[in-house]
């Protein structure tokens, strides 16, 4: 019943949300070149479905390697700040300034920095977009453990090898996957960024940006809800996986 439960109050939550979407559209009477319903879009996935499948999977990809490499790297340096402190003090406004700036200012730094490699520009944007929180959450979650563990393990003549698989690590995971279901849709961001601004760019992001190029709005809202939907998809995928590796720290909902 609550499997049940958890499918289809998602699922009529987005029928709601295109009911509405569809009334909006018709009580304005606006055309499909001001503003596309979703009506309007089962001709364009017709029409350009291995457009779709293609830049669809262009996408997922790059995203998911982006992704991967956020997860590393950001954990890598969560860690080091988690534990050292001068690190954290040294490394937290670097890592604060460097997220502030507008990573569409970086898209063409990257073209010139290396000319004619899209797909590596792309999943590094898509890497540079998405670290952050997750290097934050680790951290927070290592810097926060309560040193009366630490003291009875070390009194125990547990390593700190030890200390970090027993108890900070699984004191972190929720932390963590906290931070990656926000890392995966800024990697979509990131990736889509470089797709649509940069001249050789590929995937969705290109897709969309035929479309605003042609004046084809059912085709631009068509990428956007593709978009949408591969992002809840890695969105569940994370929550699956938290589940598996974090699922005792959920409360359990009256």
């Amino acid at each position: 019943m609550i499997a049940l439960r958890k499918i289809a109050v998602p699922l009529m939550a987005m029928v709601v949300f295109l009911i509405l979407w569809e009334a909006l559209v018709w009580a304005n009477g606006w055309p499909n070149f001001v503003m596309a319903s979703p009506s309007d879009l089962p001709q364009a996935y017709t029409r350009y479905w291995e457009l779709f499948l293609t830049g669809g999977w262009q996408t997922l990809w790059r995203t998911v390697a982006g992704l991967m490499i956020a997860v590393i790297v950001g954990t890598l340096i969560g860690m080091i700040m988690g534990f050292s402190r001068t690190a954290r003090e040294a490394l937290y406004p670097l890592l604060v300034g460097f997220n502030a700036i507008p990573k569409a200012t970086v898209v063409p730094i990257l073209a010139l920095l290396f000319v004619g490699q899209h797909d590596f520009n792309t999943v590094m944007l898509a890497f540079m977009i998405s670290f952050f929180p997750i290097a934050v959450s680790v951290s927070i979650g290592l810097s926060t453990l309560e040193p009366e563990y630490r003291d009875i393990l070390r009194s125990l003549g547990a390593s700190n090898a030890t200390i970090f698989w027993k108890i900070a690590l699984p004191k972190t995971l929720p932390e963590f996957f906290g931070a990656l279901k926000v890392a995966v849709t800024l990697a979509f961001i990131g990736t889509n960024l470089m797709e649509i601004v940069s001249p050789h760019g590929r995937g969705l992001g290109a897709l969309f940006d035929s479309g605003r190029t042609n004046a084809d709005y059912p085709l631009m809202f068509a990428v956007l809800i593709a978009l949408a939907i591969l992002g809840i998809a890695l969105f569940y995928v994370v929550v699956a996986l938290e589940k598996i590796f974090a699922g005792w720290a959920e409360r359990p909902q009256s």
